[in-house]
């Protein structure tokens, strides 16, 4: 397997001192963030979804994109997919990030997946969806850039079996899914083997970071929990899901690569970690080292 690192984990680090870190750290390859910047945030401090220096600005021209490409190949390392934000059934910017994509030499783009948040139900959401794949995939025929969903919280795809029933029946070198086990943690916990069988043929990449669950501020003893009339509060979340190292939360990921072993994937691994356990250059250093342990 190989290993790059999505962007979006490196928000104080410049396109430059990103290819430089990368590099000298032994990475194979590069997953930039592609997105338009908000330039109200500008003067804000760096993060990972605000002030990102290391994105890639959506309306990038084409001389910009092949200035990036030759500077990405300097460094040696290659782009094995564009991480980009597209809203699901947005077909103008899926075509946008594609025809990037093709310039930086990246197999494939991620795409949209419609958003859960209960106001609507399920099966609506998954016509709909379905619907957008099949013109992205038209879209990649025409490119020759694959359309990737990715398995995340949030959305109709928060497991490796629901990501699979998504893009069921579609064709596989122009539609796949991006595993994402530490993303899982966050709805629950899938079994990873079954959830890699499961997707068998579409499983196109793999993000690496890991998640833990917290207390919250509503987990109070129990006399605590009445209100001053005596009767009972109603039942609050009391727990939450926050980021953590990668190697010291709920997903296991020495099981995971056993289990991405056991069903013949040997593609990428991408590190997206939002620990902010140290700094950039610390955690690219240490996170390689623990994955080459387990590979």
């Amino acid at each position: 397997m190989k290993l790059s690192v999505f962007t979006v984990m490196l928000p104080d680090c410049s396109v430059n001192q990103t290819l430089e870190l990368l590099r000298n750290n032994g990475y194979d390859g590069v997953e930039w963030r592609f997105t338009h910047n908000d330039p109200a945030k500008q003067s804000e401090a760096p993060s990972f979804w605000g002030n990102n220096y290391s994105t890639i600005e959506a309306s990038s021209s084409e001389d910009e994109l092949l200035a990036l490409k030759r500077l990405t190949d300097d460094a040696g390392l290659v782009v094995p997919n564009l991480a980009a934000y597209i809203g699901s059934g947005d077909l103008a910017a899926t075509e946008t990030a594609m025809r990037a994509a093709k310039l930086l030499g990246a197999p494939s783009v991620r795409i949209g997946v419609p958003g859960y948040d209960r106001s609507r139900h399920y099966a609506d959401l998954l016509k709909e969806a379905r619907n957008y794949l099949h013109q992205t995939q038209e879209l990649s025929q025409t490119y020759g850039v694959k359309g990737a969903i990715e398995v995340h919280h949030g959305n109709i795809a928060s497991s490796a079996t629901l990501a699979r029933q998504l893009v069921d029946g579609l064709d596989a070198d122009r539609i796949g899914v991006i595993y994402d086990p530490g993303n899982m943690v966050h709805e629950g916990f899938e079994q990873y083997k079954l959830g890699l069988e499961a997707l068998g043929e579409y499983l196109a990449h793999v993000h690496v970071k890991n998640a833990i669950w917290k207390r919250t501020a509503a987990s109070l003893p129990d006399k605590e929990t009445a209100s001053s009339d005596g009767q009972s509060k109603p039942h609050a979340p009391l727990w939450q899901a926050a980021w953590s190292p990668i190697s010291e939360g709920i997903v296991h990921w020495p099981q995971v690569i056993a289990d991405l072993k056991a069903v013949g994937y040997d593609g990428w691994l991408s590190f997206e970690d939002f620990s902010a356990s140290a700094p950039s250059d610390t955690l690219l250093r240490e996170n390689i080292a623990y994955i080459r342990s387990l590979l």
